[in-house]
């Protein structure tokens, strides 16, 4: 049937249908290829970066970055035959090249980072080979096969495109789950240096270490007492205020939402200096006060634009009707408006909790006791100039991170709601 209509395509010559057949028709392997050894290239790029990083060498991971660019360039066309014994020759050499790799090192973190190569080498060496590839190449493949391929094509191409988005998605999820895997290891790993192959050996001592100290629970408590303490501070002025703009005009309504854009714009240092001389002359160094005022105001002009936005998409007719029912003000926003805001109050309230709980400036500068540092300050005075204890610093990270990743499993539905609020309410 195909044949048919390439026959009447070209005039009816026989020659002239097959022609147009075999340029068409191409295995399903090779176009997958195409796209797949693009991203594998783009990822051995990255993956540079952590060679350089561990003083692990690039010879090796530069010669399979060259080869399989060259093999992503000389896949068969249909019309070349050569084609195909070079893209075997590549394919081959990608796959020495990181077997070498990973005998000339360490058993261990390298076998994570040569994988990238190995895999789409033996991918490649075993679709270009087969059988069917070959006589594709070589224009020795019936017409009946071809049509058959051609149809198997149109049945595999969709399942063949979500096999390949994956694999992107798990290249790309790899590399950032990478630094992740490698502080884990670190933590775990005796000593505190930075070197070492993954998964050599393996101990506690670090997190019995930062858990069975004193200091480690007193920055902790800091960090608590200034992010709730933010968080709530915030709210209660980001909420009426977010409010009143968006409801509400009058005078100065338009410059005031402008002055408060114009504040994201300039970095947290030009204002380090009068923060300094407001909280000495008030009395609020080394006070958990002082850093909850500093953060709050830091962070209430993002946190008002938030709000504001969202309270845009809040229909008006929902008030006014309450409006109606004999609702003050005060009750319609408490009863209707607020309900409504919570996704977009917790986006907001996990921003500002955040915000506080990972700023290092301002508490380095507001406090000078080792008594009063939150997490980020005592996480850095564990690396001096005399000595770093990377074990302790991965652990302690670790662990700081926890509230975090906790807060993000709680108000996941908020998130997803609060990040995607818009259209009609009610």
């Amino acid at each position: 049937m195909a044949l048919h209509e390439a026959n009447q395509c070209y005039g009816g010559g026989i020659v002239s249908g097959e022609r147009v057949m075999r340029d068409w028709y191409a295995p399903l392997e090779i176009y997958t290829l195409a796209s797949w050894l693009r991203v594998a290239v783009v990822v051995n790029i990255l993956l540079l970066l952590f060679d350089y990083l561990r003083d692990d060498g690039l010879g090796y991971s530069l010669i399979g970055i060259l080869l399989m660019a060259m093999l992503v360039y000389s896949l068969p066309d249909g019309d070349n035959s050569w084609r195909r014994d070079v893209s075997l020759v590549l394919s081959g050499a990608i796959v020495m090249v990181g077997v070498l790799s990973i005998l000339s090192s360490p058993i261990g973190f390298v076998i994570w980072m040569e994988s990238w190569l190995i895999v789409p080498g033996m991918i490649s060496l075993y679709w270009i080979s087969a059988p069917h590839v070959s006589r594709w190449n070589r224009e020795q493949m019936e017409l009946e096969k071809i049509e058959k391929g051609l149809a198997r094509n149109k049945e595999h191409a969709a399942a063949y495109q979500r096999i390949g988005k994956h694999v992107i998605l798990g290249h790309f999820a790899f590399i950032v789950l990478l630094p992740v895997i490698w502080i884990i290891d670190i933590s775990l790993s005796p000593g505190n240096a930075l070197g070492g192959s993954l998964g050599d050996s393996f101990t506690t001592e670090h997190y019995s270490k930062v858990l069975g100290g004193d200091q480690f629970w007193v920055w902790m408590k800091n960090s608590l007492i200034v992010s709730i303490g933010t968080t709530i501070a915030g709210l209660a002025l980001a909420v009426p205020a977010a409010y009143a703009f968006s409801r509400f005009k009058f005078s100065g309504r338009d410059p005031a939402m402008f002055s408060f854009l114009l504040v994201q714009m300039f970095p947290g240092i030009i204002i380090l200096v009068p923060y300094f001389m407001v909280m000495k002359t008030l009395g609020l160094l080394n006070s958990h006060l002082g850093l909850i005022l500093a953060y709050s105001v830091t962070a209430l002009p993002l946190c008002v634009w938030m709000l504001k936005g969202f309270f845009d998409t809040v229909p008006r007719e929902l008030e006014e009707a309450a409006l109606l029912d004999g609702c003050s003000r005060f009750e319609i926003f408490a009863k209707i408006v607020l309900p409504l805001s919570l996704p977009a109050i917790a986006v907001t309230a996990l921003f500002s909790f955040l915000a506080a709980w990972n700023e290092f400036l301002l508490a380095l500068t507001f406090n000078t006791s080792n008594d009063m540092y939150t997490l980020p300050v005592g996480l850095a005075s564990m690396i001096s100039s005399t000595g770093q204890s990377w074990g302790d610093f991965a652990a302690a990270s670790l662990l700081v991170s926890l509230p975090v990743v906790i807060l993000f499993i709680v108000f996941q539905k908020f998130l997803i709601e609060g990040l995607s609020a818009g259209g009609v309410k009610g």
